[in-house]
């Protein structure tokens, strides 16, 4: 049994606080070149610059809008149809047979094996990172769903059948309620390996977003540059995350109650 020792949050900030002390302290003691890795206040510094000032074309909240617009339609593409289709494959073993090899193989194709294909297919417009945000996204949609619609009572199925519901009718009021909680802790792995596809496609096939100006940083010599790139990317990542956490937290509350 788990044992509570009380609040959590100061262990986090003291983890955090120890280790900007030590970056800090690595850098301020010279241990490091200051163009191999910046200090924490050269990387806060460079960030309150890029938010004021443009830089490859635009301000910092511009590229990291411009960024989240693509993870959001990669991303919502993957749901729409990655849910819909793994309720279908475990509600029908046929359906199951034959997408099964197809998607077995596609899933291990990594995301950013895709970048050449949407470089060639869209160059850099939008149509290229939603793709490589899709291939990234689509499979943990799949698979949870196909889950969650596994774990239906099949009792349930039977009543809504004898009830003449149409097939339309029970995946809507029956597959999809009974593997809700499921679907929701596949939209959260899905979100993570989406953004996370978003950039790797940003460093090769667009013209703005904050895997562009992690580029564009690395080309004119600037490490804080980069450094600010990547702590805007890990910190997207971990509110995405929080905000998929909140939801799965409430559709659970809501199913165990039911």
């Amino acid at each position: 049994m788990r044992q509570e020792h009380g609040p959590l949050w100061p262990w986090s900030v003291a983890g955090l606080v120890l280790f900007f002390g030590v970056w800090q302290g690595v850098v301020s003691a010279g241990l490091v070149s200051n163009f191999v890795l910046p200090s924490p206040i050269e990387v806060i510094d460079r960030t309150i610059t890029l938010m004021g000032r443009p830089f490859a074309g635009f301000t910092l909240q511009e590229h990291l809008l411009s960024s989240f617009g693509r993870f959001m339609g990669g991303f919502a593409l993957a749901a729409i149809i990655g849910v819909p289709l793994g309720l279908m494959m475990g509600r029908f073993r046929l359906l199951e047979d034959i997408i099964t090899p197809l998607f077995e193989g596609y899933r291990y194709v990594a995301p950013l094996a895709w970048v050449p294909f949407a470089a060639l297919w869209f160059g850099t417009g939008i149509g290229g990172p939603i793709m490589v945000i899709f291939t990234g996204a689509f499979a943990p949609c799949v698979i949870n769903a196909y889950r969650g619609a596994r774990l239906v009572d099949m009792h349930l199925i039977e009543a809504a059948q004898t009830h003449g519901a149409s097939e339309f009718r029970i995946a809507r009021e029956v597959l999809l309620p009974g593997a809700l909680p499921s679907i929701t802790a596949g939209l959260r792995i899905a979100a993570g390996l989406g953004w996370q596809s978003l950039i790797g496609a940003e460093l090769i096939v667009v013209s703005s977003g904050i895997g562009y100006v992690m580029v564009q940083g690395q080309s004119n010599l600037s490490p804080s540059t980069v450094m600010t790139a990547m702590l805007v990317i890990g910190l997207t990542g971990l509110a995405i995350d929080y905000a998929l956490r909140f939801v799965e937290a409430r559709v659970r509350a809501k199913w165990e109650g039911a």
